[in-house]
C-alpha cells in the first residue's frame, strides 16, 4: 500500500504541487528518501523517525521508501517534514488516509514531535486553495496562513500528537485567525528643507525615483525614513503579493501582515546577491522585498559599481530575474528608488564657507562611481544644503505628515481612475505608465511644449530622460487637480530632471 500526501516546492513566489508517496513494505530495515531531495530533505528522515518515537508510534522492521513526485523538480528547504510524517502515518493506520487527501501539508518537525514554523506559509495556503485543497501548517504559520482566504480550510496543529488527535474527533482544531502588524509609532515631522521635502512630496505622489545630494547631517536619510508615512497604504492585491515575498524569505514574524509600505535600506556593503537576489536557493533580495515600497540606497557611491548597475533592469521591468544553470527564477520588483549621496568623499564640497582638499577632482571622482545609465533612470533630483542653527531655533511648526498624505493620496486617486478609463486597471501610478500612454495623457499645452523642446535641445536629454519628464509633469498636474499639463508643471519637472551643480560629472 502506497499513502500519498500533497505539499509544494517554492518555484519564486509560486508553490509547486509535490505528491509525497510512502511505501512501508519487506526488506532492509532502513528509510529512503528519494526525488531529488537537498540536504534539508535527506536529513528529515533522522527528525521525522525521532518525532515519530517521541510521539509514541514505533516504526516497524521494515524497508520506508518516501518518493517526491516530480522525481525531476528540485527539492529545497525542511517543510516536507510534517507531509513526510503524516504519509508514514497514514501507511502505517496512525491517521486515515482519505483524511489527508484533501490538504496540502508543510511543516518542519522538531525531536520532540512539536511542529516548528516554516517559511512560504502564504503562498502555500495560496496554492493549496488553487487545488481546492485546504492547508495543514504549524501554529505559528496559522495567522499567515489564514491571509488567503476565509473559505479556506486551514488546519495548525501544534505537534504530531495534536494532528492525529484531530484526525481521530478526539481533540478538533480551530481555524487560525488573521494576524495584524501594529503601526509603528509616528516620527517627528521635520523642520526646514521645504524642497527636499517638496520633491519628497511629487516623488510619493507619482512613484518617481529620487536622488538627494547634500553634505552630512543636512537630513537627508531622516526625509528618506519619513517618506513611508505620506504613502498611500497598500491594496489588497499589493498586500498579497508583497507578503508572498516576505513570507518565501521567512520575514513575516508571527504571521503578522500590515498595509504599510515596505522601506528597506540596506547598508552600502550589500553584495548583489543580497540586493537583486541569488545564493544558493535563490532567495529574494532587497529589491524585491521592497516590491511596491521604497528601497533606499543611503550613501549610493559607496555601493559596489556592479552592486548599483544590477539596479538598471530592476528599476525598468520591476521584475528580478535570477538564473542559474539548472534554474530560472523570477521575483517581482516594483520598487520606488530613494537614494542619497554626499557631493564627495569629505562631503563638504560646493558648502558656503568650506573646501575640499583635492578640489573639483574629489567631487569628480566621487561622483563617477554613479554610472550615466542608472542615473538617467532617476526622475527627480534635489540638492539638501545643510540646516543652520538658526533654522533650528526659529519658532513655528511645520507642517504635518497627514496633510501631505492627504495630497499624495488624492493624486494616486486621480492616476489610477485615469488609466482605469484607458483600460489599464494595473497601473496606479505615473512612474508606471508606458512611454506611448505617457505621451497621451501629458501632453502640455503650447507655451509647455515650446519649453520642453527648448529644454531638450539645450540639456541633451535621453529618449528615457524626456518620457521621464513628462511624468513628473504629470504628477505635478495631478497634484494641482489640474487636466492638463502646463508650463509652470513642466518648468518644476525639468528643475528636478536637469542635474545641480553638486551634479556635473554623474549627469
Amino acid at each position: 500500500m502506497v499513502a500519498r500526501v500533497s505539499t509544494v516546492a517554492f518555484q519564486g513566489i509560486e508553490g509547486v504541487p509535490v505528491d509525497v508517496q510512502v511505501m512501508v513494505a519487506p526488506g532492509k530495515v532502513g528509510m529512503q528518501i528519494v526525488g531529488l531531495p537537498d540536504k534539508a530533505v535527506a536529513e528529515s528522515r533522522e527528525r521525522v523517525q525521532a518525532a515519530l518515537h517521541a510521539s509514541g508510534l514505533a516504526l516497524p522492521a521494515k524497508r520506508v521508501t518516501v518518493n517526491l513526485a516530480p522525481a525531476d523538480l528540485p527539492k529545497e528547504g525542511s517543510h516536507f517534514d510534517l507531509a513526510i510524517a503524516l504519509g508514514l502515518m497514514a501507511a502505517l493506520g496512525a491517521v486515515p488516509a482519505d483524511a489527508l487527501s484533501g490538504y496540502v501539508v508543510i511543516g518542519e518537525l522538531n525531536l520532540d514531535g512539536t511542529i516548528a514554523a516554516v517559511a512560504g506559509a502564504l503562498p502555500a495556503a495560496i496554492g493549496a486553495n488553487a487545488l481546492g485543497k485546504g492547508l495543514i501548517c504549524p501554529a505559528e504559520s496559522g495567522p499567515e496562513a489564514a491571509w488567503a482566504g476565509s473559505e479556506i480550510d486551514i488546519l495548525a496543529p501544534r505537534s504530531l500528537i495534536a494532528i492525529a488527535n484531530h484526525f481521530r474527533g478526539t481533540q478538533v482544531l480551530s481555524r487560525p485567525e488573521p494576524a495584524v502588524r501594529a503601526a509603528a509609532e509616528g516620527l517627528p515631522d521635520i523642520k526646514g528643507q521645504e524642497s527636499a521635502k517638496r520633491a519628497l512630496e511629487v516623488a510619493a505622489a507619482g512613484n518617481h525615483n529620487l536622488l538627494m545630494v547634500g553634505p552630512p547631517g543636512s537630513g537627508k536619510s531622516m526625509l528618506a525614513a519619513r517618506l513611508p508615512s505620506i504613502l498611500p497604504p497598500l491594496s489588497p492585491a499589493e498586500l498579497l503579493e508583497v507578503s508572498m515575498i516576505h513570507s518565501i524569505a521567512g520575514q513575516l514574524p508571527g504571521g503578522k501582515l500590515s498595509d504599510r509600505r515596505p522601506f528597506r535600506a540596506p547598508h552600502h556593503s550589500a553584495t548583489m546577491a543580497a540586493l537583486i537576489g541569488g545564493g544558493f536557493r535563490a532567495k529574494p533580495g532587497e529589491a524585491s522585498l521592497a516590491h511596491n515600497g521604497v528601497l533606499f540606497l543611503d550613501e549610493l557611491p559607496e555601493f559596489a559599481p556592479q552592486t548599483l548597475d544590477a539596479l538598471r533592469q530592476p528599476l525598468e521591468t520591476a521584475t528580478c530575474i535570477i538564473a542559474r544553470a539548472n534554474h530560472r527564477v523570477t521575483y517581482p520588483a516594483a520598487i520606488q528608488l530613494i537614494a542619497a549621496m554626499n557631493p564627495c568623499r569629505c562631503g563638504m564640497a560646493g558648502e558656503p564657507g568650506r573646501s575640499c582638499a583635492r578640489g573639483p577632482r574629489c567631487m569628480a571622482d566621487y561622483q563617477a562611481r554613479i554610472s550615466g545609465p542608472l542615473m538617467d533612470r532617476i526622475d527627480i533630483r534635489v540638492d539638501v544644503p545643510a540646516v543652520s542653527a538658526a533654522d533650528l531655533i526659529r519658532p513655528g511648526t511645520s507642517e504635518p505628515s497627514a496633510a501631505v498624505a492627504r495630497r499624495v493620496a488624492r493624486a494616486r486617486e486621480l492616476q489610477r481612475d485615469r488609466f482605469a478609463g484607458l483600460g489599464h486597471p494595473e497601473l496606479t501610478s505615473n512612474a508606471r505608465s508606458s512611454t506611448t500612454m505617457i505621451e497621451k495623457i501629458a501632453e502640455p499645452d503650447a507655451a509647455g511644449l515650446q519649453l520642453l523642446r527648448d529644454a531638450a535641445e539645450k540639456m541633451k536629454f535621453s529618449a528615457r530622460g524626456y518620457h521621464r519628464v513628462l511624468k513628473v509633469a504629470r504628477t505635478l498636474a495631478d497634484l494641482d487637480e489640474a487636466p492638463t499639463v502646463g508650463r509652470i508643471h513642466l518648468a518644476e519637472a525639468i528643475s528636478y530632471r536637469v542635474a545641480g551643480e553638486r551634479l556635473p560629472v554623474a549627469a
